[in-house]
């Protein structure tokens, strides 16, 4: 694999982490289906101006079957993630969320044929070991009430994720990249957009700033990442999903002045000599 694509695929992950940490902070005033409405509606409008001036045609039939499932299953990787938040320590999230590498090579080796060579699940298994070296290095709350039903939902939410980026490596060999970004922004905005006029709170002007940045931040690294997923395999790409620690670690310094510990500093480590190991033959 060239190191285009896994370069491609590190910053998508980057600019989405960014995003991230936007909408944590919009999240604070605004109950989490709006933040989440807000987001695609406004990428939706930045896609609609690019599609304006680059006027990639109408999508075929297909297209549009296709990546109505990919929308579907956006939404609900987004709802299954939330849930689990709000029912398992965030530690315990985290690490059963960056199970999805592992999901991404096992659904490009059914659906797509991929090869998955000793490389590669090397890199995914160095790659888990060195999340779980950053979140229970840093966790004070194993002794926490087990709920299942978190449990289930983080797991659900690693499934999905990893079934829409292989889909979207699937997809992104046949559609036109614009037409992927195009329903990766409105399909979301409108399956979510009756459980955000359930709990719509009044609009401050001042936020939709942030919410267009939320928007633009998405329109970018979507196309990082359906540019990536289009030249290179889903799991040689898979142990770059654990890079958007590395950029949690990095925002909750700048941002939020957090002293990383040196479980962070050897979890990243491992991290990063994981994501290098798919970037060579």
């Amino acid at each position: 694999m060239k190191f285009g694509p896994a370069l491609r695929a590190a910053s998508g992950i980057a600019v989405l982490s960014i995003m991230d940490a936007v909408i944590k902070g919009m999240a604070a005033f605004y109950p989490i289906f709006q933040v989440a409405f807000l987001r695609f509606a406004c990428g939706s409008l930045i896609v609609a101006a690019v599609v304006s001036v680059m006027r990639p045609g109408w999508p075929s039939r297909e297209t549009v079957a296709a990546n109505s499932v990919r929308s579907v299953i956006a939404v609900v990787t987004a709802v299954s993630f939330f849930y689990a938040l709000g029912q398992l320590p965030l530690a315990e999230t985290l690490v059963l969320s960056f199970l999805s590498p592992m999901f991404i090579a096992l659904f490009g080796l059914l659906m797509l044929k991929e090869r998955v060579d000793i490389r590669i699940i090397g890199a995914i298994a160095i790659g888990f070991a060195g999340t779980l070296v950053v979140v229970l290095g840093q966790t004070g709350e194993a002794d926490a009430t087990r709920s299942w039903t978190g449990v289930a939902a983080a797991l659900t939410s690693a499934v999905t994720y990893a079934l829409s980026l292989v889909l979207l490596r699937q997809r992104a060999q046949r559609d036109k990249f614009l037409h992927i970004v195009v329903f990766q922004n409105i399909g979301p905005a409108v399956l979510v957009a009756p459980f955000a006029l359930f709990v719509w709170q009044p609009l401050d002007l001042m936020h939709l700033g942030w919410f267009m940045l939320m928007g633009g931040l998405g329109f970018m690294g979507h196309m990082l990442m359906v540019t990536a997923y289009a030249k290179a395999e889903a799991a040689r790409l898979a142990p770059l999903e654990y890079t958007a620690l590395i950029w949690a670690v990095l925002i909750g310094y700048g941002v939020f002045s957090e002293i990383p510990t040196w479980a962070t500093l050897g979890g990243g480590l491992l991290i990063v000599a994981a994501a290098a190991m798919t970037s060579k033959r």
